[in-house]
């Protein structure tokens, strides 16, 4: 998922003491979808693609934090588009909030047909980590820094839309 015209490889991995960057944190997967994941249309199975949200996200937190983080929350999810058989699904996560002893994870997810690059936004979601120390306990996070334009404009681009997104279900639900 595309936040704007930026390029991971030009944002620094730099983590200063206390402190832990958004493009640390910034984790891809991908994942080739198989019969196993799909249901009788040849579809993502929606548990499926949560599960590897989960993960991507995860991995982000604990990347960010250094620390192993569990899964404290996952905001509302709108399945927007199918993956199909045979396309690969393409995770993108990253840091954009913290808390004291939690982190807020932005995963985006798109499908790519592999034989013509063609891409399409599925679905995204916002989940929150809590990073443990090693007796299983709550423990504290870095602060986050953005210390470049682009890493900034994600932060900003990633909180808007969580905000946008709550606001939505609020309206829902109301």
């Amino acid at each position: 998922m595309d936040d704007g015209d930026h390029s991971w490889g030009d944002l620094v991995a730099d983590e200063a003491d206390g402190e832990g960057t958004l493009a640390a944190s910034y984790t891809e997967m991908t994942e080739l979808l198989l019969p196993n994941d799909t249901n009788n249309l040849g579809r993502a199975l929606g548990g499926a693609v949560l599960h590897w949200m989960d993960i991507c996200g995860a991995i982000a937190a604990m990347r960010f934090s250094r620390r192993q983080c569990v899964t404290a929350s996952m905001d509302h999810v709108d399945f927007i588009a199918p993956i199909d058989l045979g396309e690969v699904a393409v995770l993108e996560a990253y840091v954009f909030n913290t808390g004291r002893t939690s982190v807020d994870v932005k995963v985006d997810v798109r499908a790519e047909n592999p034989r013509t690059g063609e891409e399409r936004r599925t679905t995204t979601s916002f989940l929150t980590f809590v990073a443990l120390d090693e007796e299983g306990s709550p423990t504290p996070v870095p602060n986050l820094d953005c210390p470049t334009p682009e890493e900034a404009a994600l932060r900003e681009g990633a909180t808007e839309e969580r905000r946008a997104q709550l606001a939505d279900v609020s309206e829902r639900l109301g």
